[in-house]
């Protein structure tokens, strides 16, 4: 049943889904090596320990023709879980390692999207808590320049327990009058953060799970009509819940939040779509029809036209 379900995927990260064959393979190494180096813990100690696991991979996505191939396995990976439209993110800064600019490393995915027409894609850029200055506003002003030319927002991604949000109250007044859609990593750790991307603007945020601490936020979320992109996996992993049993996706989903299961890094979390919705209807009481509707009003957070949502609807209800 889940296998037939076409779904939205929102929030998966190019670098943390590097498929490990294709690690191997670019690497020289053993696949039982790369899994080592990539997969992170079914419980790390905190989203700090689990973020260390994305070093070896972006390592390996220095080059244009390595983030072309990166890309197009991803899709590949989409279009096994019978993904009918992705938002790929990945951050241009941690790509120049090997001396490729910012602008070079998101014109080399946007041409492994174009190569790999499987299933319709678009990217998000990733501006990085803990990044330079300098580098953030530069993926801002890229992602301004390629804006519906394959690149259709940004994101604010990386270690929020280190870096709060208030430090990028620039960035986002920016992005914000130059209508530039977007996303936030926010209330992975805490519910700090959740309540200035709320004030920032956000429609759509990443993971926002602790949100389920306060009353308050809760109602406030659903009163804004704010999308959760959430990824129950990497949440077990990165110790911000402690089961999948008590993970409060179901409790949101029946007090009206807007959410959408994803995976975030397929490869660091070691799981596909397809897994996480099992996960999901094994531990809660999610039907057919509640992950139908879940996915049609995904439609309204993507940042897409409405033409273009309206096809995708017309797919997920064939």
């Amino acid at each position: 049943m889940i296998e037939k379900i076409k779904k939205i995927e929102l929030h998966v990260h190019l670098d943390g889904s590097l498929s490990l064959e294709l690690a191997s393979r670019l690497s020289g190494l053993k696949v039982s090596d790369v899994k080592k180096r990539m997969i992170a813990s079914k419980k790390c100690q905190n989203l700090t320990s689990y973020l260390e696991k994305f070093s070896f991979p972006v390592s390996l996505m220095q080059t244009r023709k390595n983030l072309m191939i990166a890309t197009s396995d991803l899709i590949d990976q989409l279009a096994k879980d019978n993904v009918i439209y992705a938002e790929i993110r990945f951050a241009p800064s941690l790509h120049t390692q090997k001396g490729l600019t910012q602008e070079e490393a998101v014109q080399a995915v946007l041409a492994g999207i174009r190569k790999n027409k499987k299933v319709k894609t678009n990217l998000l850029l990733c501006m990085m808590r803990g990044a330079s200055i300098k580098d953030n506003w530069e993926t801002i002003f890229i992602c301004e320049k390629y804006l519906n030319k394959g690149v259709v927002g940004i994101d604010l991604a990386g270690d929020e327990s280190k870096y709060k949000l208030d430090k990028y109250k620039k960035e986002f007044k920016y992005i914000k009058r130059r209508g530039i859609p977007f996303t936030i990593h926010a209330g992975e750790t805490d519910q700090e953060d959740l309540y200035l991307a709320i004030k920032y603007g956000a429609k759509r945020i990443g993971h926002g799970i602790k949100c389920v601490k306060d009353k308050n936020l809760v109602n406030l979320i659903k009163e804004k009509n704010i999308l959760l992109e959430i990824c129950p996996t990497s949440n077990i992993q990165t110790n911000a819940i402690n089961s999948m049993n008590v993970h409060p996706i179901y409790s949101l989903y029946k007090k009206g939040i807007n959410l959408l299961i994803n995976t975030d890094n397929r490869t660091v979390s070691n799981v596909n779509l397809n897994q996480e919705y099992s996960k999901i209807k094994k531990n809660f009481l999610f039907t057919k029809e509640d992950f139908y509707k879940i996915n049609e009003n995904a439609l309204n957070y993507c940042f897409l036209t409405n033409k273009e949502k309206l096809k995708l609807l017309e797919e997920i209800k064939k």
